[in-house]
């Protein structure tokens, strides 16, 4: 296989994200981290911002790319030429939501196939959301996420 895209809003990316990366790095020729732009979530960073932590996080990572896009990801998806879209499944509870994008998205675009990951068992729980509450509740997140990611992450919550 050769191209595959991994969207997200990855505010910020963590350990569960660059695990679900380094496994599709794995399968494909390249994978494009795509940084995305969801209106129903109120993000703590930019989306540039998130763009340079992903990057910096995974620039150890052959095959992988960084990118922000801000329309649907199927038009992304013909942009690149990708063969498939990477996601991550933690628990039984992400299925309903990501089995009906998968839908949605090949019924848009028929090429459009997803493909589901699971992350190593130690970041199933694991979530931007939580490393947030954790950091703003003066909670040690440098288990959760890449020491780059940590500083921001305290920097932002301490303005």
């Amino acid at each position: 296989m050769s191209v595959a895209l991994y969207p997200g809003t990855f505010d910020p990316i963590t350990f569960g994200h660059i695990d679900i990366a380094v496994r599709a790095s794995r399968i494909f020729r390249k994978v494009i981290a795509v940084v995305a732009t969801n209106p129903s979530k109120n993000p703590l960073f930019k989306p540039e911002e998130r763009v340079e932590l992903a990057r910096e996080s995974l620039k150890n990572v052959d095959g992988i790319e960084v990118i922000s896009y801000s329309g649907l990801i199927v038009d992304c998806v013909r942009e690149y030429q990708a063969t498939a879209i990477i996601r991550g499944l933690r628990a039984v509870s992400d299925f309903d939501y990501e089995f009906q994008m998968a839908f949605t998205n090949r019924n848009m675009l028929e090429t459009a196939e997803t493909i589901f990951l699971m992350p190593s068992a130690e970041y199933t729980y694991l979530n931007s959301t939580l490393v947030k509450q954790i950091g703003r509740h003066g909670g040690e997140i440098g288990h959760f996420v890449p020491d780059c990611v940590k500083q921001r992450v305290l920097e932002k919550l301490a303005v």
